[in-house]
């Protein structure tokens, strides 16, 4: 479950997820090469930092293709129902298929999705039950390499030392200024973006509603959480184990939990 590989067709979601990963690519190439390099070599930062920056860089990468690859829970065509769990399965208008409750029909991608929460344009698939952990991720190493990024443009101009640019790069050298200002334009958009999506989604998981069940107002005091928080936030991710839900490299196993619990609104 969630290790088939759900390619969705959709022009406008290759242009979000092509923007995307320009922007990831414009601060791992130059945001290096003038501020970390630089200052690296003449003794201003540690290769701690260096380091950190294409962590958090690696991270991002991988949690936004694995999110869009990802299959998001799709149904298969002829769904085997168990007899004792049949009052918890309805049948879908759209694609006249039986699904488990909490499931939703995606117009753009043409089939029901279980739990699903929303359709992301940004990595070109819905957010459902098997691929929300790495939307998560994603949302959470963004927010920590725009903050990253915003931080060294604001220290290279005002906290570090000036370097000595004798051995810089021509084109460095003579577009520094507009480099790091679309660097920090760029961080600061996705940034503010980034930051309210993920708080929806975190108060998402602690009220275990999805972002379609509140939009449809489907579920009575939407506010009140109905299971403990390490309960909700294990079962998007799989695993007890804390550590593990800031790993990417890694497949999600489904908690076995009772299916009328997991489905009940």
């Amino acid at each position: 479950m969630g290790r088939r590989i759900h390619f969705v067709v959709d022009p406008q979601g290759w242009c979000c997820m092509g923007l995307i990963i320009f922007v990831w690519l414009y601060n791992t190439i130059f945001i290096p090469k003038v501020i970390l390099f630089p200052h690296y070599e003449e003794g201003h930062i540690s290769v701690v930092a260096i380091l950190c920056y294409y962590f958090c860089s690696l991270f991002c990468i991988v949690s936004l293709l694995r999110a869009s690859v990802a299959d998001p829970g799709k149904l298969p065509e002829n769904p085997k129902i168990p007899i004792t769990e049949r009052e918890y399965w309805e049948l879908c208008n759209k694609c006249n298929m039986m699904r488990p409750k909490r499931s939703h029909h995606c117009s753009r991608c043409g089939h029901c999705v279980r739990r699903m929460d929303h359709h992301c344009p940004w990595i070109n698939n819905c957010v459902g039950e098997d691929n929300h952990w790495l939307f998560l991720q994603l949302c959470f190493y963004t927010q920590i390499l725009s903050s990253y990024t915003l931080i060294l443009d604001f220290c290279h101009f005002y906290y570090f030392f000036p370097l000595k640019k004798e051995n810089w790069d021509v084109f460095v050298f003579r577009h520094e200024l507009a480099l790091l200002r679309i660097s920090a334009f760029m961080g600061l958009i996705i940034l503010g973006g980034i930051s309210g999506l993920f708080y929806t989604q975190l108060m998402g998981i602690f009220t275990d509603t999805t972002s379609i069940e509140k939009m449809s107002n489907c579920c009575e005091d939407i506010s009140r959480p109905r299971k403990p928080w390490q309960q909700t936030f294990s079962e998007v991710f799989g695993t007890h184990w804390k550590i593990l839900w800031f790993i990417p490299f890694r497949q999600r196993q489904p908690l076995r939990v009772p299916y009328h619990f997991a489905n009940h609104v």
